[in-house]
């Protein structure tokens, strides 16, 4: 069940930056407040995974995911630019996070 805490403290996490980025500095009001809101019930989420999943494993995961998902959302709704580094980069991100789960024991 950590895991799926955790998969939604990503998602939240990349839905509360996405709004954050629609919400043009906070001034769109209700746009910003979904932003916080994401960003908290994130949070409630993430620290429901640590119950069981190793915090620098948590965090890894839940960083460098988000991290690459909301690159890949800036490349593709946002318009940012794309290049074949960037993507070599992500790559990077999202092995460095799942080496780090393959090399860790999360029984507790």
């Amino acid at each position: 069940m950590a895991w799926i805490y955790l998969a939604v403290g990503v998602v939240l996490e990349v839905v509360g930056t996405s709004l954050l980025k629609l919400s043009d500095g906070f001034s769109r009001i209700g746009v910003g407040s979904g932003a916080l809101l994401a960003y908290g019930v994130c949070f409630v989420f993430v620290a429901l995974a640590l119950k069981a999943i190793p915090v620098g494993v948590a965090y890894a995961i839940w960083a460098g995911l988000g991290t690459a998902a909301i690159a890949v959302i800036g490349m593709t709704v946002f318009g940012e630019q794309v290049s074949v580094l960037k993507i070599v980069f992500l790559g990077m991100i999202i092995a460095g996070a799942v080496g780090l789960n393959l090399i860790t024991d999360t029984r507790t």
